[in-house]
């Protein structure tokens, strides 16, 4: 029945804020996926998130903190979800409920454009950086056992720092999610994804745990936009490199 008192619906969920979904993000360029560009968050995420919160009535709003940060944070009850890159993993589900799968994503290894890395066991007693707060981390059990794993902090300059890093020699190789590391390889020169590891990490929203309501309302939106092609279509403006995973 169509609406015609002019006067929008009660959302069948609720927010920290009512008419806005207070998301924790990051700063961080990690592009195609999120990135600020004059001062206006783009990217895959930020595009769907805008869509997602149109159809539920809410204006989103992103608050900039550490990646460390992320879980404590959404405990605390002050924000709804955590939107920025997130592989749903087991660890996760103790901190937050997370949606179905937006997205699914495989893990690259960068090197140096000159390095004679090729593949996985190349990488025999190399120098490979990684994110300390990355799920990458779990991938270290497929590369070789004799490794030396480099630790970076997760901060807003972690990208300059592991890059550096890489192209003075201090590291040989940076292992990540494959999409941003391909972006990194087309934005700098000097510098290759060597190969990729077949990982299909899925990539969802973290949920307040126990907003049952919001999680549903969620999940009821992204299937919708698989459905009607509108995920589809976002992702082919924005990573039409990989192929659309649904």
């Amino acid at each position: 029945m169509t609406n015609t008192t002019g006067v929008q619906p009660s959302p069948s969920f609720t927010t920290v804020v009512p008419g806005e979904l207070r998301i924790i993000t990051s700063d961080i360029a990690a592009r195609p996926m999120s990135f600020i560009n004059d001062g206006e968050r783009q990217g895959f995420e930020p595009a769907l998130t805008r869509i997602v919160c149109d159809r539920l009535g809410v204006t989103p709003q992103w608050f900039n903190l550490p990646l460390k940060r992320f879980y404590p944070a959404l405990t605390s009850g002050e924000y709804d979800v955590i939107w920025f890159n997130q592989v749903i993993t087991q660890e996760r589900r103790a901190w937050a409920d997370f949606t179905r799968p937006y997205g699914r994503f495989d893990t690259g290894v960068l090197v140096r454009e000159d390095s004679a890395i090729e593949g996985k066991a190349h990488l025999s007693r190399k120098r490979v950086g990684v994110l300390q707060e990355s799920v990458s981390t779990r991938l270290l059990e497929l590369l070789p056992p004799d490794i030396e794993t480099i630790y970076f902090e997760g901060d807003g300059h972690v990208e300059v720092e592991m890059l550096q890093a890489l192209r003075e020699g201090h590291i040989d190789a940076i292992i990540e999610d494959s999409l941003l590391l391909m972006a990194t390889e087309a934005q700098n020169p000097g510098v290759r994804v060597a190969f990729e590891i077949s990982s299909q990490h899925p990539f969802g929203v973290g949920v307040l745990p126990g907003n049952r309501e919001l999680l549903e309302a969620l999940n009821n939106v992204l299937n919708t936009l698989i459905v009607d092609g509108t995920l589809n279509r976002l992702w082919g403006q924005w990573i039409p490199f990989k192929s659309y995973p649904f």
